[in-house]
């Protein structure tokens, strides 16, 4: 945690040829999109993106879920999705997944510790186990997380269309939505490509 510190400490020095870019964040926001992450301490949107302070509007959650919409329950992960949308109008929205995904994997392999019921209970939310069944049982273990990880993208990207807030604005066509699949050993980035049904290289 140390290091941490002395970074935080020393930030303001750090950046002090760039006030005025400082100064101007203080006056609002305008993010070019919604990045819905994991929350996994190796996926970090600005690095993969090279974005400045204010450019990306982050979500993250455990495994890149979003929760289908459910009327009248409050959810962090339906706000934060409302006000990126109806006060920032972001104009793009990226769910991104990742390879050795932790919970991608324990959903794949059933193995969520009893002793974690919060965790438990937000990755039922993935609604993606059916789906995994149909991968080839004779794929390498790798290769099963890797697809699995991908499928959970595109689940969560129909999550999304459960919002009022996302269908008014595709119906308006000012929104665009993408699933990207960022390979965390190799920084390799690829996109859904509806057209060919796969993930290609972005």
């Amino acid at each position: 945690m140390q290091h941490l510190i002395t970074h935080a400490r020393n930030f303001q020095s750090r950046i002090a040829h760039r006030r005025a870019d400082f100064e101007r964040l203080a006056e609002g926001q305008q993010p070019h999109a919604l990045f819905v992450s994991c929350s996994d301490s190796r996926v970090v949107p600005s690095l993969i993106t090279n974005a400045v302070p204010g450019e990306v509007f982050e979500l993250r959650t455990a495994g890149n879920i979003v929760p289908r919409h459910r009327p009248g329950v409050a959810c962090g992960v339906g706000a934060t999705l409302e006000f990126a949308l109806e006060v920032l109008e972001v104009p793009d929205i990226v769910v991104c997944g990742h390879s050795h995904c932790g919970a991608v994997q324990s959903i794949v392999r059933g193995q969520t510790a009893r002793s974690l019921p919060l965790v438990r209970r937000w990755l039922d939310q993935a609604e993606f186990r059916g789906q995994t069944r149909q991968l080839g049982s004779d794929s390498p273990e790798s290769d099963e997380i890797t697809k699995a990880a991908q499928q959970n993208v595109l689940v969560q990207l129909n999550h999304l269309r459960t919002y009022p807030c996302v269908v008014r604005r595709l119906t308006a066509r000012q929104l665009r939505i993408h699933g990207w699949f960022y390979t965390v050993h190799t920084g390799e980035v690829f996109a859904w490509r509806p057209d060919v049904g796969a993930f290609r290289p972005l």
